[in-house]
């Protein structure tokens, strides 16, 4: 019993280091970082609200991406549990090996590449589909990320598109998209639902009609809501919906990413008490503490960012944030939040200042940073898998 349960608690522990760093770090300074910076709240207070929040999308959301991590990199293969202590403890150590050298270190390229390599190297066989989709995201994001924000940021500050108009259209999509996220606490048996699906299955209409017409009510009623409060007072209006932005960014960025810190550990939970759902819910915790604890200071220097961005743009950053969040998490696909928040600051900072405003050398050195963490994890996973095995 107990050379069954050293090893397994080695690998919690290790998972809870990168839950720690996780909260401390992309998942609990980006989120309200913009809001922050736009003087709508206080940088404790920012900090005490993600946390929660991180936990929330974490305990709630975030299974989808702890089980891709887990089960679905690697074809034919289960990791051993020296495996999965190794992948962790790497990917940890890489992690560290950023925030003390000021590297940006991106969690989900380090931890997906250590996966894939150790995986590998024991014998498994490439998950080719699920790579493209990884792939596919990763190339989008910084294209998507930034377009959008740069479209929002252009038009939010002109004189002919009323704020009480413009933004009211934002908070609409925001509500569609909400009223689709699937929890699993309202599921259906194995499957999680959304809010649209529990309340069209009430109406007497067929389930996409009634789903569609839920997600439009709801869409119109918070659209409804937030030009009223703007009509009411413009910048109060403002910033209360920047908040709210960002407390659904800082959901999603729990959701997204404590799949990073507890996927390795799914294929041991089988057969054990531990569900992927529990899992996430503890990884969660760890995201909460490491944001009351280490993001404080992070998130007052990643609001410096978006101090002369104020409200407007903010929000434009924020938007595509939360909107590629949750497909990655609809798909289960591990993403880095840090590479979806720096491509929607580029995109709103190039409708800000053009060209000039944006650093291309600091751009090359972060993208660098962002294959050199990949290829790194993996070569370390496979050469280390290697050895051991």
């Amino acid at each position: 019993m107990i050379e069954t349960w050293l090893p397994f608690g080695a690998a919690l522990l290790a998972s809870a280091f990168m839950a720690w760093a996780i909260g401390a770090g992309s998942s609990g300074a980006t989120p309200f970082a913009p809001a922050v910076g736009a003087n709508a709240i206080s940088v404790m207070r920012a900090a005490f609200v993600v946390g929660l929040l991180g936990f929330l999308g974490a305990a709630l959301q975030g299974a989808s991406v702890s089980e891709a991590v887990g089960s679905e990199l690697v074809v034919g293969l289960t990791l051993p549990t020296m495996a999965v202590i190794t992948v962790l403890v790497t990917a940890a150590g890489l992690m560290a090996v950023g925030i003390v050298t000021g590297y940006p270190i991106a969690t989900a390229f380090t931890v997906t590449g250590t996966v894939i390599g150790a995986g590998l190297a024991l014998g498994g066989a490439p998950a080719w589909p699920k790579y493209v989709e990884i792939g596919a995201m990763w190339l989008l994001t910084p294209v998507v990320g930034s377009g959008i924000a740069y479209g929002i940021a252009s038009v939010l500050p002109r004189e002919s598109v009323a704020e009480r108009d413009s933004v009211p259209v934002l908070a609409a999509v925001v509500g569609g998209i909400v009223v689709n996220i699937e929890f699993a606490l309202l599921a259906s048996g194995d499957q999680p639902a959304s809010l649209a699906t529990v309340l069209a299955a009430r109406l007497p209409i067929a389930a996409v009609a009634g789903e569609a017409a839920v997600s439009l009510a709801v869409a119109v009623i918070v659209g409804l809501a937030v030009r009223t409060d703007i009509a009411r007072n413009g910048l109060g209006g403002l910033r209360r919906f920047l908040l709210a932005l960002g407390g659904l960014v800082a959901f999603s960025a729990g959701a997204s990413q404590v799949g990073l810190a507890v996927g390795p550990l799914v294929p041991l939970a089988e057969g054990t008490m531990f569900t992927v759902s529990a899992l996430a819910a503890g990884g969660g915790v760890g995201l909460l503490i490491g944001s009351w604890t280490g993001a404080p200071q992070m998130i007052k220097a990643v609001a410096q960012d978006y101090a002369s961005l104020g409200p407007r743009r903010s929000i434009a950053a924020l938007f595509p944030s939360f909107v590629l969040a949750q497909v990655a998490v609809s798909y289960g696909i591990p993403v880095s939040f840090n590479q979806i928040m720096l491509s929607a600051i580029v995109g709103a900072g190039a409708a800000v200042g053009g060209g000039a405003a944006i650093s291309r050398r600091k751009i090359a050195v972060t993208v660098g940073a962002w294959l050199g963490s990949f290829a790194l994890a993996f070569t370390l996973g496979y050469g280390l898998l290697g050895l051991l095995g």
